[in-house]
C-alpha cells in the first residue's frame, strides 16, 4: 500500500540523512515489532475489555515523554477533555474477567502498559523527521521494519512453514485483507499526520477515540445493542474531543 501510493503519486523519495534511517528504524523496531508483541501478549491475558482500559495509558505517556522530548505542554482544558475520553473508554469497555489469575492480570497489565509506552516513544521519535519530510514514505520505512523483524520472529519460533501457512490464510480471507488495508495503511498515514500537523498531546486524545468507534460500529455492523452505559460511554468521550478540540 505504501509503495503503490508513492508510485501513483509520483514524487520523487525523500532524502533521509543516516540518522533519519536510523531513527525510522529504530521507531519501527520499538513501535511495531516490540510493542505490538506486548500488545498481543496483553490482549491475551487480559481479554479485549480490560486491555482497552489498559490501553488508556497511551494518552498519558504521549504527555510525559512529548513534555521530556520537546517541552510540549497542552492546556488544562485539553486535559480535562482527555479525562473525559478516557472515562468514556473505561465506562464503555469495562468488564470483569472471569477465569483469569491474578498473575495474568498482573503480566497483562504490565505488558500493556509497556506496548502504549513504546508506541509513544516511537511515533514521537519521528516528530523532527516528520516537520520536514512527508509521512508516507516515513511510514514505509518504519511499518517495514517492524514487519521484517516480525516476520523474523515467527521464522524464529515456529519455522518457515508457519510463515507460509500465516500468508496462505491471510490471502484467502478477505475481511483480513481489507482490514490490513484500511487498518494498517490508510490509518498509520492518518495516525502519522496527526503528530505532524497538530501537538503530541492532542492527537493522543484523539487516538483514544478508536475504542469508542468500536463500540458504535459493532452496533452499525454487529447489530450489537447499545445499551446506556455505551451511550455514557460515547457521551462522556465526544465532549471530552469538544472540549480538546476548543483548547
Amino acid at each position: 500500500g505504501f509503495i503503490g501510493f508513492l508510485v501513483i503519486q509520483g514524487n520523487d523519495f525523500p532524502i533521509f540523512t543516516q540518522q533519519d534511517f536510523w531513527i525510522m528504524i529504530i521507531s519501527g523496531t520499538l513501535g511495531v515489532a516490540v510493542g505490538d508483541l506486548f500488545f498481543l501478549a496483553s490482549l491475551r491475558r487480559l481479554g479485549a475489555g480490560l486491555n482497552a482500559i489498559v490501553s488508556t495509558t497511551y494518552s498519558p505517556s504521549i504527555f510525559i515523554i512529548a513534555f521530556l522530548m520537546f517541552k510540549e505542554v497542552i492546556s488544562l482544558q485539553a486535559y480535562f477533555g482527555g479525562a473525559l475520553v478516557i472515562t468514556g473508554i473505561i465506562i464503555g469497555t469495562l468488564e470483569i474477567p472471569k477465569n483469569r489469575s491474578r498473575e495474568d492480570i498482573a503480566w497483562g497489565v504490565l505488558y500493556g502498559f509497556a506496548a502504549q509506552a513504546l508506541t509513544a516513544f516511537s511515533v514521537l521519535l519521528l516528530k523532527p523527521i516528520m516537520v520536514i519530510h512527508p509521512v508516507v514514505p516515513i511510514a514505509l520505512v518504519r511499518f517495514s521494519t517492524g514487519a521484517a523483524l516480525s516476520i523474523g520472529f515467527l521464522v524464529f519460533a515456529k519455522g518457515f512453514p508457519a510463515l507460509v501457512e500465516t500468508f496462505n490464510r491471510g490471502f484467502k480471507h478477505l475481511p483480513l485483507i481489507m482490514g490490513s488495508l484500511l487498518g494498517t495503511f490508510l490509518s498509520v498515514i492518518f495516525w502519522l499526520a496527526g503528530y505532524k500537523y497538530t501537538l503530541a498531546g492532542r492527537a493522543a486524545i484523539y487516538n483514544q477515540l478508536s475504542t469508542i468507534f468500536i463500540i458504535i460500529m459493532a452496533v452499525i455492523f454487529l447489530n450489537e445493542t447499545m445499551t446506556r452505559r455505551k451511550w455514557l460511554a460515547v457521551f462522556c468521550a465526544l465532549s471530552g474531543v469538544l472540549l480538546v478540540s476548543g483548547a
